[in-house]
């Protein structure tokens, strides 16, 4: 039996993820939180709230990734990271913060926004589609581009781009600026709780990094709210 299509529902083909060759996280950068002026909070410290956990809220281990929408090998890295929660039967969680490289990503920022306005007009599971919608798509990021992904997935597609967009820029900032404090200048950056993951972003590699195998230490310039 064949499912009825709802007719107001737009259909919107990916174009799918880009084939790369296997490929490492971004190194991080030593810093000193001092010098990071880019509306920081005061303090050798950086809270960000957690918005987007996929996963056990509650896991022994969490990984953060800074990325960035328009990055080919962020495209790569989603599905391996999604994997890599759903095969630990409940023991990592993924956290997702927002790094735009805006000076050579031109649609980066205003994914990102896009993004945002999914978590808050839809919910987690709505963002973690749009999530996926952008990476799937990155030659197609226009606004009329991200208007029509709200609408797929379930979002408020006129919160999702122009100026209604600008009310989740403070969000997208904030995770930007707790990147730099942390020494982040690339994305993906990948950390398993709190400490810099420099290996191959692949499933069995990441498995091994969270499952005892030593990580290289790091001061942690970020927590969660």
């Amino acid at each position: 039996m064949s499912q009825d299509v709802d007719s107001t529902t737009p259909v919107v083909p990916d174009e799918g993820t880009p084939a790369l060759a296997p490929f490492k996280a971004v190194s991080v950068r030593d810093v000193d939180p001092a010098t990071v002026t880019a509306g920081l909070p005061e303090g050798d410290g950086v809270e960000v709230a957690a918005r987007h956990v996929f996963g056990n809220p509650d896991a022994e281990i969490c990984v953060v990734e800074f990325g960035d929408y328009e990055c080919p090998y962020c495209a790569g890295a989603a599905p391996v990271l999604h994997e890599l929660v759903e095969e630990s039967e409940g023991r990592i969680r993924l956290v997702f913060q927002n790094f735009p490289l805006f000076e050579v990503h031109p649609y980066a920022l205003t994914a990102a926004l896009a993004a945002e306005s999914a978590e808050v007009t839809g919910g987690s599971e709505v963002f973690w589609k749009m999530h996926h919608k952008l990476f799937k798509n990155q030659t197609r990021l226009l606004d009329r581009d991200l208007k029509l992904y709200a609408e797929f997935v379930g979002a408020d597609p006129e919160r999702a781009a122009g100026p209604a967009a600008q009310e989740f820029a403070p969000l997208v900032q904030a995770d930007y600026a707790a990147g730099l404090a942390s020494g982040v200048s690339g994305t993906p950056t990948l950390f398993i709780d709190g400490a810099a993951y420099q290996g191959i972003v692949d499933v069995p590699s990441l498995r091994r990094a969270t499952s005892g195998s030593p990580v290289a230490p790091r001061k942690r310039l970020f927590s969660f709210l």
